[in-house]
């Protein structure tokens, strides 16, 4: 059934108050994503504050272990505030996920050093990844969920790509900032305790995006159903006693978003570590590198969340994790070369020429290309998947589920892999393996969802 009545068409909306609802939904997205993946940014260093130094990787592989616990947590919070989301609305939910991603990230800037206290530091911060975790998992959902239920039928690829950015853009301002307190403190001084200054300045921007969602209305197709007394009285129980729709949450999670997990944490997170941590190029380089990379490719998220408008959203999004798939292994075996060929050893770290900085940059761009092609029209196509009742529900489990056990932990999983077989190259074969299982899936099981009015 089309949303369109009397009091309502989202085809019908004017532009204006379209472009309000996205921003104000990203603001806020942009921010969680940040809190969440500062922690990740930061992940090398943090390991010399919350863990034993006399082992460094030991300690890395742990950090990230922590890192990797906030996206299992993802699912939980999926259900709880799928739940909420379903019940009680989509704004007040998204408003309270953004409170506790905010807090737990701030909390994380005065938590004492294992020097201090030991191994109740390492513990206080993986329970703060955790509640980051349940944050995250209830957040994506309802901003995806807000912002589709307002696009119009014909161009919910497009407008829902804006949100798809989102978790790049906040990748991308945790680098800069992490780069500008580097630059102002000295590398030295900002290992020993600048680094958490850009976690402190996550309360003031969660203030700043709280003022600027508070204000925003819920949304009309929730509204509605709320008004007819339609709501569903357990969302998760309802998501979960259809055989259909439990039949169309597999589908979406192993024919879809397993691979679009790897390949974007692969393309931007793993690239990260291996250029840093694997390939020793020096810390500025490589951050410089990824955002370099993320600000040519953030935009061809909008511009495949477009084109999916347009040929569909299941040739885009397999067609990003094939190539994916086909390519990571060359692709970081060109990386590895360029770091030897056009690196010089200085104090333990390469220093690259300018050629092999750019050269580093061109690969990873095409990193971010798949992994924009993967996502782009993921939220538009999960959106129009399921019913409006249990939709935030529906789409959160599946989503969060498949990021956080199998693309969230994909830095993790490549970075042991490579520790215990001592090879550069064998953490790729994870996401490369996820990636072809999923595009195999898809082909067989994925409808296209492409201008399907969304249902009530």
């Amino acid at each position: 059934m089309n949303a369109s009545n009397p009091e309502f068409d989202n085809n019908k909306i004017p532009v204006q108050k379209l472009w309000q609802v996205i921003i104000a939904s990203s603001v806020g997205t942009v921010i969680e994503w940040y809190d969440f993946y500062i922690f990740g940014s930061l992940s090398a260093i943090i390991s010399l504050s919350f863990f034993p130094k006399d082992d460094p990787t030991a300690a890395f592989i742990s950090t990230l272990a922590a890192f990797g616990a906030g996206f299992v947590a993802r699912p939980f919070g999926g259900i709880i505030f799928g739940r909420l989301g379903d019940r009680i609305g989509r704004k007040y939910t998204f408003l309270l996920t953004l409170i506790l991603m905010g807090g737990s990230t701030f909390a994380i800037a005065f938590i004492p050093s294992y020097s201090d206290i030991g191994l109740v530091a390492p513990a206080i911060l993986l329970l703060l990844r955790i509640i980051q975790g349940l944050a995250l998992g209830g957040e994506y959902g309802g901003a995806a969920t807000y912002v589709a239920e307002y696009a119009p039928d014909a161009h919910r690829g497009k407008y829902t790509a804006y949100i798809q950015t989102t978790a790049t853009l906040g990748f991308f301002v945790s680098i800069i900032v992490i780069l500008i307190c580097q630059k102002i403190m000295g590398e030295a001084e900002f290992k020993d305790w600048g680094w958490r200054i850009p976690f402190a300045l996550s309360g003031f921007l969660v203030i700043v995006s709280y003022f600027i969602r508070r204000n925003m209305q819920e949304s009309p197709l929730f509204a509605r159903l709320k008004k007819e007394g339609r709501l569903s009285e357990n969302p998760l129980r309802e998501a979960f006693a259809s055989k259909s729709n439990r039949r169309l949450m597999l589908i979406a999670m192993f024919g879809a978003i397993v691979g679009q997990g790897v390949v974007w944490h692969t393309g931007q997170f793993y690239a990260q570590i291996f250029i840093n941590k694997i390939l020793m190029v020096d810390f500025t380089t490589t951050n410089l590198i990824i955002a370099a990379s993320l600000v040519v490719g953030t935009p061809l998220f909008v511009v495949f969340g477009s084109l999916s408008d347009r040929i569909g959203r299941k040739k885009i999004m397999l067609g990003g994790m094939a190539l994916a798939a086909i390519l990571y292994y060359p692709l970081f075996a060109w990386m590895s070369d360029i770091v030897g060929q056009e690196g010089t050893l200085i104090d333990g770290a390469y220093h690259l020429s300018t050629t092999g900085t750019v050269k580093l940059a061109f690969i990873c761009i095409l990193l971010v290309t798949f992994a924009a092609m993967a996502y782009g029209p993921i939220a538009a196509f999960l959106v129009e998947l399921f019913p409006t009742k249990i939709r935030y529900t529906s789409l959160s489990i599946p989503y969060h589920f498949a990021n956080g056990v199998f693309g969230g932990c994909a830095p993790f999983v490549a970075t042991w892999l490579g520790a215990v077989t001592h090879s550069n190259f064998a953490g790729i074969f994870y996401p490369i393996t996820l990636a072809a299982l999923t595009v195999i899936i898809g082909i067989i099981y994925l409808p296209e969802t492409k201008g399907r009015a969304i249902m009530d």
